[in-house]
């Protein structure tokens, strides 16, 4: 059986379409699922990158591969009112839901169907009172314990490596995006590539040049 962390921010529509992904791209095979928020703006600023809703070419671009993989792959999407907003309300929410800090799927669930279907405001406070009511949280929120967890799940994506949602970690590997999804599934399949070397060369490869920061 493996170990599976799914690293995720309700923010990012990848991780959405991930989440729905997910049960046909494990099917058939044994694993246990760790749903694990995380801050994708902690995890931008630490590598010192932009989000792609930042850079206006990118943000089009974006959101319109966005609706084409939820039409390729029939998942129900519509672009929230408002792209980016703040996600730290539902991510402390979700991690208030488990003691643990680590929500389960229906939570996970019910709140990327709050962001991604409809195509309401994700961040309206109306709406966030409603979402809190229907999860009936085991803590509060807004409580410094919560707060620190969320901390806590981010700072640890970023030790293992983590730069961007959606993220897969397995074993000592981790698998990046959307469409790393069968990559993964062929991974937990054992399938023979990942034992001949090109995973471990892909990381040897030289830097040639290497731009400075202003």
């Amino acid at each position: 059986m493996k170990d599976i962390t799914f690293y995720f921010d309700f923010v990012s529509p990848y991780a959405y379409l991930a989440f729905e992904g997910l049960p046909e791209a494990l099917m058939g095979h044994s694993y246990t699922l760790r749903y694990t928020p995380v801050l994708f703006a902690g995890l931008l600023k630490h590598h010192g990158q932009l989000g792609p809703a930042e850079i206006a070419p990118k943000r089009d671009w974006t959101y319109r591969q966005v609706l084409w993989q939820a039409r390729q792959h029939q998942v129900p999407l519509q672009l929230p009112s408002s792209h980016p907003f703040n996600p730290l309300a539902l991510l402390r929410l979700a991690v208030a839901c488990d003691a643990r800090g680590l929500p389960n799927r229906y939570v996970t669930e019910t709140i990327f169907h709050h962001v991604w279907r409809g195509g309401a405001d994700a961040a309206d406070a109306d709406r966030l009172r409603d979402l809190t009511q229907v999860l009936a949280p085991q803590r509060d929120p807004a409580s410094a314990e919560v707060k620190a967890e969320l901390a806590a799940h981010t700072h640890s994506a970023i030790a293992h490596g983590v730069f961007g949602v959606p993220c897969f970690q397995v074993d000592d590997k981790l698998f990046w995006g959307f469409d790393a999804l069968p990559m993964l599934r062929a991974y937990l399949a054992g399938d023979a590539w990942f034992a001949q070397g090109d995973w471990e060369r892909a990381a040897a490869v030289g830097a040639g040049v290497v731009r400075t920061r202003s």
